[in-house]
């Protein structure tokens, strides 16, 4: 090495360390080969080269630790032995005695964008090089001086363990002796305005629990899965015309401990699981349960994309949680944060000194709303890094479906922005052209793991966000129904004298209930900000306020789409959802709750054990209008259908507080109807007001049909009928 190039390995600014550590051949003297090997050692006092039982003395060239020693012969394997600065003697493996670790083959995919498992080549890996075990470090940051890993391992000096600069702006490293449970940051040093930062690993499995920020050394590949049966199951099931109904969670504040802490992931697997199985939910969802900073962002401002936070434990026991919830017949679905991620400096943004994951240009770049940054989805590697961290739930973690936060802010470029605040695409559209084809290919390739779904959160009219790609869709198997949401909620917070006046928030869903795959949502977002909890909008006393509650739950479970629910709404929680404290269950101690509980657990019954609520939910075929005229009385009632046309329920709705006795309804076929929900029942709280269980058709023509039964209708209720 030269003068300047020690200085620089000793200062830790050398870009190419692994041309200047390690061993390298040098000219013969005298006719016979000679090497050397050159190691950074700043925490020696002296060391010596150790091939077999020789020992070779290094010379210091540096005041910092820079030693070199020269041998004669061919460069073989050796260790470093060590004498510390306190007089301890230790043996170590030298890291740049070990060739390239990534293939030329993954460094090109990575740089075209289809590396779509980069998980397993970037990140922190247990290894094992020529019989020495430890840890592949790699990360991407092309326009990076040098990139240092640095720990406890080295008392977090960053430049001790310089890494090796590979083609595309990949950078790797291989040290010997670390294991699971090693923390460690990279430092990025710029070759851009003299910047440099500790970043976190974008690919690392695991992470120091909140507000520590360092990444962790995990295995994520030793859990045994117990949901073989299940995954054979889902893979044979088509979730379209199949139950799907959904307990929204936010793990932090679903139950807290005595001590106000939240429980576990292994607690979850017990607690959570038996309690949305009791209830007869299909499924869970969970709140971006990856990495983040700050608990008041709920997940929604990722940092470790690829690591289950560590707040409730480590990645496998995120792992024995979701085996838990397939060995008990629930699927789980976690929200997935593509559109965005936060400012934090550990984290993504200005990763290696220029805008590497987010545009530069802040027009493009920046949602001002939310303080967040938007990904380049025109980079490949970005888009690499997206749908490999979508990948990586669906296989390695067995999740059955990806809800994809905030769709509608990647889909425009002027979301939440004025004009000159934005810049138009190519053909000066308003349209993210690059986000667009980076959400179908994400769908593509997400369909491809068998029985796995995906939902997208998207409010606004675009066209075919449920379409598959072929059909120059979006892809997404499902669709948040926003519209049916705002209209339903306006409507059930109308005093009932009113309703009559907005009669068409109840029916105008139907215009368009059949154009996207829709699923209805009382979410997270619909409880929080000053509007109130799903009881805390129902207009009047007490009474009517649960009435009005039991009315729009069994509306919501009857209407065509599949069904979401936050926590706490099915207990009537008057409070919006705080995320600091847990759901108020000793409400339960109260009938009015209690009994608005076991409402919302036989709505689930009902809808699974009938295929005509959820066989044809996205075609007209599973829907008919009995009557959706009488505005007035504020009164609709509607058929629902199985693929079988003869099996099909009758829901009467009356969204009053006034009975309506011998009301008539027109029926498809003459016989028997026995009355399978009264939502006025005295088992939910009710009044007890209803038809005895059973009415009888007659032969009197009503609403286009030739016979008709004639029904009492309870005060602010829904009734359902099946012919026997």
């Amino acid at each position: 090495m030269t003068a300047e190039e020690i200085e620089a390995i000793a200062s830790g600014y050398h870009g190419d360390a692994f041309r200047a550590l390690g061993p390298h051949g040098l000219r013969k003297k005298a006719g016979q080969p000679r090497w050397e090997v050159c190691a950074f050692l700043p925490q020696a006092e002296s060391a010596e080269v150790v091939i077999g039982a020789a020992a070779y003395p290094m010379v210091k060239l540096h005041s910092q630790g820079v030693f070199s020693a020269c041998m004669n012969g061919s460069p073989q394997a050796y260790v470093l032995r060590l004498r510390l600065w306190d007089g301890r003697q230790v043996e170590i493996e030298d890291p740049y005695r070990f060739g390239t670790q990534i293939s030329d083959t993954d460094v090109y995919l990575l740089g075209e964008g289809t590396l779509y498992e980069a998980y397993r080549v970037l990140g922190a890996h247990l290894t094992a090089m020529e019989g020495v075990a430890g840890v592949r470090f790699a990360v991407w940051a092309p326009n990076a001086e040098t990139v240092t890993v640095t720990g406890e391992f080295n008392d977090w000096d960053v430049r001790r363990h310089p890494m090796r600069r590979r083609s595309g702006g990949v950078w790797e490293i291989f040290i010997p002796g670390l294991g699971v449970g090693t923390a460690y940051k990279y430092n990025v040093r710029s070759r851009f305005a003299g910047y440099q930062q500790l970043k976190a690993d974008p690919y690392a499995f695991y992470c120091e629990k909140p507000p520590k920020s360092a990444s962790v050394v995990w295995d994520i590949g030793k859990y045994e899965w117990g949901d073989a049966e299940w995954l054979e199951t889902r893979a044979r099931t088509e979730v379209l015309k199949s139950p799907v109904s959904i307990y929204e969670v936010h793990l932090e504040s679903w139950l807290r401990g005595p001590n106000g802490q939240p429980l576990t992931y292994a607690e979850m697997a017990v607690n959570l699981v038996e309690y949305v199985k009791q209830m007869g939910y299909t499924h869970i969802e969970l709140l971006p349960m990856m990495e983040h900073p700050f608990s008041g962002s709920w997940g929604y401002q990722v940092i470790g994309y690829f690591a289950p936070t560590s707040r409730f434990g480590t990645p496998d026991d995120f792992k024995h949680f979701v085996d838990a919830c397939h060995r008990a017949g629930i699927g789980v679905i976690v929200d997935w944060v593509p559109g965005h991620f936060p400012k934090d400096a550990h984290g993504l943004v200005f990763f290696d000194g220029t805008a590497l994951y987010e545009h530069a240009d802040p027009r493009k770049g920046e949602h001002k709303d939310w303080g967040t940054l938007i990904f380049n989805y025109g980079r490949n590697e970005v888009k690499a890094f997206l749908i490999s961290n979508a990948l990586f739930w669906l296989k390695e973690y067995h999740i059955d479906g990806l809800r994809v936060d905030a769709v509608a802010s990647m889909l425009y470029l002027d979301y939440s922005r004025e004009p000159g605040e934005w810049v138009p695409n190519e053909f000066g559209g308003n349209e993210n052209l690059e986000a667009i084809e980076f959400l179908r290919q994400f769908n593509v390739l997400a369909h491809q793991v068998p029985g796995v779904f995906t939902v997208a959160e998207e409010s606004t009219a675009f066209p075919g966000v449920s379409k598959p790609v072929y059909l120059n869709g979006l892809g997404f198997t499902m669709k948040w129904n926003m519209g049916w949401m705002h209209d339903m909620l306006d409507y059930i917070s109308t005093d009932p004298i009113y309703r009559k006046f907005h009669h068409n928030n109840i029916t105008f869903s139907l215009l368009y209930a059949f154009t996207e795959n829709f699923m209805l949502p009382i979410s997270h977002d619909e409880v929080v900000h000053g509007k109130k909890s799903l009881l805390g909008r129902m207009p009047g006393d007490e009474w009517r306020q649960f009435a009005n509650a039991r009315a729009f739950l069994a509306y919501m479970w009857a209407h065509p789409g599949k069904k979401l629910l936050f926590m706490g709404q099915e207990i009537g929680q008057r409070e919006e959802w705080n995320h600091n404290a847990g759901v108020r269950w000793e409400l339960l101690e109260f009938d009015c709750h209690r009994k608005l509980q076991t409402l919302a657990r036989d709505l689930n019954l009902m809808y699974r054990a009938n295929p005509a609520l959820y066989e044809v939910d996205f075609r007209y075929a599973g829907f008919e209008w009995v009557d959706f005229r009488d505005w007035e009385n504020s009164v609709i009632a509607f058929l629902r259908r199985a693929e079988d046309p003869k099996d099909f329920i009758l829901f009467c709705c009356n969204f009053t507080p006034v009975p309506r006795q011998n009301y008539e309804f027109g029926v498809p076929e003459e016989g028997f109807y026995e009355e399978i929900l009264n939502t006025d029942s005295e088992l939910y709280g009710g009044t007890n007001l209803g038809n005895g269980g059973m009415v009888s058709s007659r032969p009197i023509p009503k609403h286009n049909r030739q016979h008709s039964i004639s029904v009492t209708l309870p005060p602010l209720a829904v009734v359902a009928f099946r012919r026997r």
